[in-house]
């Protein structure tokens, strides 16, 4: 996946995934509790900004609720304590969809928002979710933000006897003026309490979702209730800037 490029998943993405989250050559444990929640950084070349990487199991919390929890748009202002907005603008095709999420930074720094492209791939054993930035024609930079940009983001959740195991794994650049040592300083702080809101968070949702008018509905799960929702095209995914002051170049904390 390339910034920018709106494009369907494929298996080979999702391999690359796996292989990422698998695979602990070359990269440097920074955290660990027990054997339930490490934290890995990696260095890139030609790039200021590490990527991350979580592992983490949920005790009594099966694949599917924790699948669920990552995707269920109305249950994550529950959870997510950064999180501003979060809308669905519409799906490609029942496994990959786009939207617009914006949270919070500490202040004197802007706060920051993205236009992603989601896809997802559920094969019973393994339940994967990938996302990367992507420009839609609606939803250009608003003022008072930065538009960050995930280079990739991705789950891949599995089985356990008595719960289920989560990798996550994140490159993001939150652009802006930032000093490289203070952002990757800031995840690495940052990636432990997010597993401790997710766990917490994973074990309220069978009640909540219980209680909602239509707890059925998951159309990540369910592909034919996408029809519901709004269907765009690839056309629309352009930056409605190119040509003057891109979002993807102008955007800072002291402007």
């Amino acid at each position: 996946m390339e910034v920018g490029v709106v494009k369907i998943a494929e298996d080979s993405d999702f391999k690359r995934l796996k292989t990422l989250i698998d695979d602990n050559t070359n990269w440097k444990l920074d955290f660990h509790k027990g054997e339930d929640t490490k934290v890995w950084t990696q260095s890139l070349p030609g790039c200021d900004f590490k990527m991350v990487k979580i592992y983490a199991v949920f005790h009594n919390t099966t694949s599917d609720t924790l699948f669920d929890v990552l995707h269920d748009p109305h249950y994550r202002s529950r959870w997510d304590m950064h999180m501003i907005e979060s809308t669905e603008i519409g799906y490609l095709n029942p496994n990959n969809d786009v939207g617009y999420y914006s949270m919070t930074c500490p202040a004197p720094l802007k706060n920051r928002d993205f236009v992603l492209q989601r896809s997802w791939l559920d094969t019973g054993d393994e339940k994967m979710i990938l996302n990367h930035s992507i420009h839609h024609k609606s939803y250009p930079p608003k003022k008072g933000f930065v538009r960050a940009l995930s280079h990739l983001t991705g789950f891949l959740i599995r089985s356990l006897p008595n719960g289920c195991a989560m990798g996550y794994i994140s490159q993001t650049d939150p652009r802006g003026k930032l000093q490289p040592w203070l952002v990757n300083k800031t995840t690495q702080i940052f990636a432990p309490k997010m597993i401790k809101h997710m766990r917490k968070a994973a074990e309220g949702y069978p009640t909540w979702k219980a209680m909602q008018i239509n707890p059925n509905f998951k159309p990540w799960t369910y592909p034919e209730q996408t029809l519901e929702s709004t269907r765009i095209s690839i056309d629309d995914c352009i930056d409605s800037l190119k040509g003057s002051s891109s979002s993807l170049t102008k955007d800072r904390d002291d402007d």
